[in-house]
């Protein structure tokens, strides 16, 4: 047996007994390697050991210890579980559920449903935990869970986290036989990443296609300003003055699996990136039927954006199996009623004064 021993202090977990030892110089660490060898061979005969981890004591100073968790529920399929950490877990009992799949805007969201969470702002002489590792952590574990339909259990128990970032310290994952796609276990369909599009313009600009993610909630508020007020009159069938945050997070804040909207951008970070057009399909339960609308910005009218967009939502929902697809239209809406007969959608009276129904059977 050879160990490499470069710091005075160091700690071994034993796995048989579950003792934390602070041991100090070579010698010490080999005498107590032999006596856990032993102590192996006496109440475990038939194990095997290929070796020793050592690791440096990790000093905990004014570190939050935080537990990453995830679990299958029978229901709701895999579940991602955030709190307070630590010996005491059970005794502060403060965690908090999410679904995967998540994104830094639901992570933060998890993270504040906490007590935790005000602490972890910083008091006194402690200062802020790096949130951003904290929830980048909570999207990296849901998703491992995404990706393995092999775990069922997964528990990181402490994770340390202060202002320099996060450390696991321990962590544990129980396995069992995957039945099916990992991605049919999941309540939220994650996001379609393959929908990504590169769109080239005459002009030599490169936009870019994709879903949209909550994060786009800025972009969303920003692109409403600048509309005129028939162009809001003709999107939404009424006078909005204003895209509050309520109406604003139904657009951005998505089931997949029901619901899409693939928006017209630049290459960025979501939210602060410019929208140039959006088109979005709901479909019914049973999906057999879903409504589409499409709005694109004035300043892109001309280019073929509109035909491409529906074009891409039709191909989309082809995909999913819809049947048919349906829209209503204000009659005044000339543009939007050449784009739909260029495209083969029937035309019928609507139910409201001044409104036409069009359909179109997939």
């Amino acid at each position: 047996m050879a160990l490499k021993i470069r710091s005075a202090e160091i700690t071994h977990k034993s796995d048989v007994g579950g003792v934390m030892l602070a041991l100090e110089g070579a010698d010490a660490v080999r005498e107590q390697a032999q006596a856990m060898l032993e102590r192996v061979a006496s109440s475990r005969p038939d194990a095997k050991v290929d070796g020793f981890s050592v690791q440096p004591m990790v000093p905990r100073g004014s570190a939050f210890e935080l537990i990453v968790g995830a679990t299958v529920d029978p229901q709701f399929g895999p579940v991602i579980l955030f709190g307070h950490g630590g010996t005491a877990v059970e005794l502060t009992a403060d965690t908090a559920l999410g679904l995967p799949p998540l994104n830094m805007h639901l992570a933060r969201e998890l993270i504040s449903r906490t007590r935790v969470a005000k602490l972890l702002g910083g008091y006194r002489d402690v200062p802020p935990a790096d949130l951003d590792a904290i929830a980048m952590t909570l999207i990296k574990a849901a998703q491992l869970v995404i990706d393995f339909g092999e775990i069922v259990e997964l528990d990181v128990n402490p994770l340390l986290a202060s202002d320099k970032g996060v450390l696991a310290l321990d962590a544990r994952i129980r396995v069992a036989p995957a039945a099916g796609s990992p991605i049919d276990r999941l309540a939220l369909r994650p996001y379609p990443k393959a929908l990504e599009e590169d769109v080239p313009l005459g002009d030599g600009r490169v936009l870019l296609l994709r879903p949209v993610v909550p994060e786009d909630e800025p972009a969303f508020h920003a692109g409403f300003a600048t509309l005129t007020e028939d162009e809001v009159r003709q999107r939404f069938h009424a006078p909005l003055k204003t895209l509050g945050h309520v109406m604003a997070a139904r657009f951005t804040q998505l089931d997949y699996d029901r619901e899409m909207a693939l928006i017209l951008t630049e290459h960025g970070v979501p939210g602060r990136t410019p929208l140039y057009g959006v088109v979005r399909l709901m479909a019914d339960p049973d999906n057999e039927q879903a409504e589409y609308a499409i709005i694109v910005h004035r300043d892109m009218t001309g280019m073929g954006l509109g035909v491409f967009l529906m074009r891409r939502i039709i191909d989309y929902a082809k995909s999913r199996g819809i049947r048919e697809i349906w829209g209503d239209v204000l009659r005044e809406n000339t543009t939007m009623l050449k784009l739909c007969a260029a495209l083969g959608f029937a035309r019928e009276p609507g139910a409201e004064a001044g409104v036409v129904r069009v359909r179109l059977r997939l």
